[in-house]
């Protein structure tokens, strides 16, 4: 698929043409830098590799400096391939910005979720808890309880829903609507949620 890597700025909520309020997310969408182009003949397949938005030379490897200098570009803090581009219709070192979408197009966005760090059984999955404090109990109220047989299997089975590290994945919303583009400032508002924080890093594909 085709598409831009961008960030999420925020949300705000516009009206239509009927005096609905809509909900939506305001995106900026590029620009990004042709940073490679994958060949059938080199690659195995055909794919063009984006860059967004520009880091410090001392924080980038020396393979990474080889690798942008081939196109006469700066470091890129993101690097993505997509491929839904047709041949030759890039090339090496030239920008994308976000007038390759249009008006009420249809896109996917993928983000990282926000981060929640070590949490419990109750906000992870969602556990009931124990309930009432009766008989003696102290401190069970949000513990997970019983999480596996005796003798057999003598061992917690793989996949048991237990308290560990939440959030921070790739999550992607489907079907968004793009209510409004303005391209002269990379900016384009799509009806509905995006996951992330402000400030996140989107990926957009239409």
């Amino acid at each position: 698929m085709q598409g831009l890597i961008g960030k999420k700025v925020g949300m705000t909520s516009i009206f239509d043409e009927n005096g609905k309020n809509i909900p939506c997310t305001v995106l900026q969408a590029g620009p990004c830098v042709v940073t490679q182009i994958k060949t059938v003949e080199k690659d195995g397949y055909f794919a063009v590799q984006l860059g967004f938005e520009d880091k410090k030379e001392k924080h980038t490897t020396k393979a990474e400096m080889g690798h942008f200098k081939k196109t006469n570009t700066t470091p890129k803090k993101k690097v993505i391939e997509f491929t839904g581009f047709e041949e030759g219709q890039v090339k090496e070192g030239e920008v994308v910005t976000a007038a390759l979408f249009e008006n009420n197009i249809i896109v996917d966005v993928r983000g990282w979720s926000k981060g929640k760090g070590f949490q419990g059984v109750v906000k992870r999955h969602g556990f009931a808890g124990v309930g009432g404090q009766t008989h003696g109990q102290h401190n069970r109220g949000r513990a997970p309880g019983s999480l596996g047989a005796s003798s057999f299997p003598s061992r917690v089975l793989p996949g048991m829903r237990m308290a560990g590290r939440t959030g921070g994945n790739k999550v992607m919303s489907m079907d968004l609507k793009v209510v409004k583009l303005m391209a002269e400032n990379d900016i384009i508002i799509v009806r509905g949620s995006v996951p992330g924080p402000k400030g996140g890093y989107v990926i957009i594909t239409k």
